[in-house]
């Protein structure tokens, strides 16, 4: 059987400089390919995310995808940092020129934007509402959050910066939490950030995620009506260490979401010809 070959890009997204922030990987596609093969494709990449690509048909005088992220493990319905590093490939490669890009997936309409050396995504807001997870999450975390709320994921309010950083959670608990993940967030202190995160997801193959830009859409309005403020400075405290610049929409039902994109590595990945 003969292999077909496509194109993979690597980038780091949300990163303050290159080799920083959240790796994902980019797979532009000119039609589907099954499931199982783009599973397959992300695990052999062993990155928290890799992004597929499809051409849609616009029509609106800018470029459109089909969008879909995979873990090594399982898709998702939304995903930030490979949403970011696909609009990188696309600006850089597929549509040099464009300003603007827009997404089709299964977490809804999404667009990100050029804005000087920052790309920025338009994501849906989905604040969280207390959770009824407070005791399963403080012994998976060990320690007792200030609060516990959940949107997408379960969300733990800690003390201060350090606590957050300090955290060494039980992962196996945290896989048997429900939902996603578990975002555990606190106001900045020493980083000179508004506030604060980090992000554990076992449960889908991500002990734990370098930058999530999906998380920020719980994190924003929540940290925005805190602060009373809706511009945010963002920094996520994995080892890599994530840089997002945030903003809260007037009416509360989007969140921008910008950081900056480093291309890491470009190249040609041989898969099984489906047909």
């Amino acid at each position: 059987m003969r292999p077909v070959q496509f194109d993979l890009y690597q980038l780091d997204a949300f990163a303050r400089a290159p080799l920083g922030g959240n790796p994902a990987a980019v797979v532009p596609l000119r039609a589907w390919l099954p499931d199982e093969l783009l599973q397959a494709v992300a695990a052999e990449n062993h990155l928290a995310e890799t992004a597929f690509l499809v051409p849609a048909d616009g029509g609106a005088g800018e470029p459109e995808y089909h969008l879909r992220w995979f873990t090594p493990a399982v898709e998702v319905e939304l995903c930030g940092h490979a949403t970011l590093a696909a609009a990188a490939v696309v600006f850089r490669y597929l549509a040099p020129g464009a300003a603007r890009v827009r997404f089709r997936s299964a977490g809804g309409p999404l667009a990100v934007r050029q804005a000087g050396e920052l790309l920025e995504l338009d994501f849906p807001a989905r604040p969280p509402r207390p959770s009824a997870h407070a005791s399963a999450v403080a012994a998976a975390l060990g320690t007792v959050p200030r609060e516990v709320l959940e949107a997408d994921d379960l969300m733990a309010v800690l003390a201060d910066e350090e606590e957050v950083r300090a955290l060494a959670p039980d992962l196996p608990a945290v896989a048997a939490l429900p939902g996603r993940g578990l975002i555990a967030t606190a106001p900045g202190g020493a980083s000179g950030a508004d506030f604060v995160s980090r992000f554990f997801a076992p449960g889908v193959g991500v002990p734990e995620d370098p930058a999530t830009g999906s998380a920020h859409c719980a994190l924003i309005p929540y940290w925005a009506g805190r602060l009373g403020r809706t511009e945010l400075h963002a920094l996520q405290l994995s080892a890599r260490v994530g840089e997002l610049f945030c903003r809260l929409a007037a009416d509360g039902e989007r969140v921008a979401i910008a950081g900056r994109v480093f291309p890491y590595l470009s190249g040609r990945i041989e898969l099984p010809d489906p047909a």
